[in-house]
Order: C-alpha cells, then sequence, then structure tokens
C-alpha cells in the first residue's frame, strides 16, 4: 500500500502572486532556481515522489501521494480566486502528466467549503 503524507497550508499567507510563490517555495523546498510561475510549480510538484531530483525537499516514497490540507480555503478563494483556480487546475495536470507518462498520481488536495 502507498505511504500518505499530510502538510498543512495555512491560505491566509496566500495575497497575491509573490506570496503564492513564497509559501510553495518554503513549504516544499523548492530550488533557488525555481522560476515562481506556474509551469514551474508543476514541474517540482510533479516529482514529489523522487527526492533525487532536487526539486523539492518535501517529499513522499516512491508510489506515494501527498495530501495537501489548504486551510482557511474559503477566504483564499474570495481573496485569490486567479491563484485558487491555478492551484486546483494545476493540481490536476501534475496527477494528468504522472498518469499520461505511466506513472501513479502523486498530489491530493483536502479542503472544506462552507456552503454558500
Amino acid at each position: 500500500m502507498a505511504s500518505m503524507k499530510f502538510v498543512k497550508l495555512d491560505c491566509r499567507r496566500i495575497r497575491d502572486w509573490d506570496s503564492f510563490h513564497d509559501v510553495f517555495a518554503e513549504v516544499f523546498g523548492f530550488p533557488s532556481f525555481y522560476g515562481r510561475n506556474m509551469n514551474a510549480w508543476i514541474d517540482c510538484m510533479t516529482d514529489l515522489d523522487d527526492a533525487g531530483t532536487g526539486m523539492c525537499r518535501l517529499t513522499v516514497e516512491p508510489g506515494g501521494v501527498m495530501a495537501l490540507q489548504l486551510e482557511h480555503v474559503d477566504d483564499f478563494a474570495a481573496k485569490c480566486p486567479e491563484q485558487y483556480e491555478a492551484l486546483l487546475d494545476s493540481a490536476a495536470f501534475v496527477n494528468w502528466r504522472r498518469i499520461d507518462q505511466g506513472q501513479s498520481a502523486v498530489l491530493a488536495l483536502s479542503y472544506h467549503r462552507e456552503p454558500r
């Protein structure tokens, strides 16, 4: 059975694109050459189960899944809708890319949105 690692991310820290990339680079330990755009984010997150690439300091074992627990997601979605949508789309693309290459999905998002 594949392992799962849980990482909490306080979305209140994200206010714009700069803070989005700052927070993810800090939490996941992206390399110094991280491009600070969503293509670079996808590249880093695609290798969450391959510590040898150096794309993330925070990794899971091969075949494992990183569950990203998004805290205060309602505030994030309301204040930063562009970044919120980019996060959802990019996380889905990370898994699609891996599955397309014959690998397993590596990233799960966990959050609770209040009913409207």
